[in-house]
């Protein structure tokens, strides 16, 4: 399978797929690269579409520059799309951080989606509300704060062969052992990004006070892990609120945070069969129309 670099705006990205076919922008988390993409890949690709795996703003090699909010990645991502497939809508995957990129972008410019999966991550308000009902977040999530610490969060990460990575995977998900080589990759990349993994979190404070995504009209599948060690299913309960076109959520068992990796087969096949019953169309006026008005 051929896959090309390209850069699109501040994004690099990785492309395969035919040219003209209906595209799929994959969006990772933290801490992570779009290597995590290459199974889903190959079974889209196999299936006749174009992927784009973008490295996120703040990962090397695209641009390390904030500004780190979702609105800004969601620009960005929208770009890609404008450039990738104009005049017709792509699909969109989105893992952790890339789940809530790509809640935003659909509430941002639905005009530009035909569909999307979440994975890892509920609607980031159903997120904030759930919290008060589950206080055991507030543990598992306790990282975030540390990340706002300065310096220390920067040396923590690559430290010891990126030690902490490492652990953060192992608890994330459970008993799933990922490919060393992965890992490897993972802390060479955020070795030559940092601090820009770091601005998502940082940026958090100041995007708490901003108005929220809005409903999602765009036909979204949202993908949990029964044993996610990073956000617990529940974080996701009643986010169906926030969803104003057609919308299921599923949580995948045996599976933690990183459920792509641990139950493929199952999740390439929902992944596959929601795209498969959300095609883009051929052309969208609409979405023309709403880029011109959006910018």
């Amino acid at each position: 399978m051929s896959v090309t670099l390209e850069r699109i705006g501040p994004l690099a990205l990785e492309v395969s797929g035919p040219e003209g076919a209906p595209l799929v922008v994959c969006l990772h988390g933290f801490p992570d690269v779009p290597a995590t993409w290459r199974g889903l890949r190959e079974a889209l690709v196999g299936a006749g579409l174009r992927v784009a795996t973008p490295w996120l703003r703040g990962y090397a090699p695209s641009s390390l520059e904030g500004p780190f909010d979702l609105d800004t990645a969601a620009r960005d991502v929208v770009r890609v799309v404008d450039a990738l497939s104009p005049g017709r809508p792509a699909a969109l995957v989105g893992h952790d951080w890339g789940a809530a990129c790509t809640v935003v972008a659909a509430a941002r410019a639905p005009w530009a989606f035909s569909a999307a999966v979440t994975l890892a991550l509920p609607h980031p308000l159903a997120f904030v509300h759930n919290l008060a009902s589950h206080p055991m977040q507030l543990r598992r999530s306790a990282y975030m704060a540390l990340f706002q610490l300065p310096s220390w969060p920067e040396r923590a990460l690559v430290a010891r062969d990126g030690a902490l990575v490492r652990r953060l995977w192992r608890a994330w998900s459970p008993g799933f052992e990922p490919p060393r080589e992965h890992l490897d990759e993972v802390v060479r990349c955020l070795r030559a990004s940092l601090p820009g993994p770091l601005g998502w979190y940082r940026a958090l404070p100041g995007q708490l006070l901003a108005p929220g995504p809005a409903r999602v009209e765009t036909p979204t599948l949202a993908l949990h892990g029964a044993r996610d060690g990073c956000v617990h299913p529940a974080l996701a309960r009643g986010q169906s609120a926030w969803f104003a076109g057609p919308f299921e959520q599923e949580v995948v068992p045996a599976a933690g945070h990183f459920l792509h990796l641990e139950q493929p087969a199952l999740v390439h096949a929902r992944v596959l069969a929601w795209l498969g019953e959300h095609p883009a169309p051929a052309g969208s006026a609409q979405r023309a129309a709403g880029t011109a008005a959006g910018g």
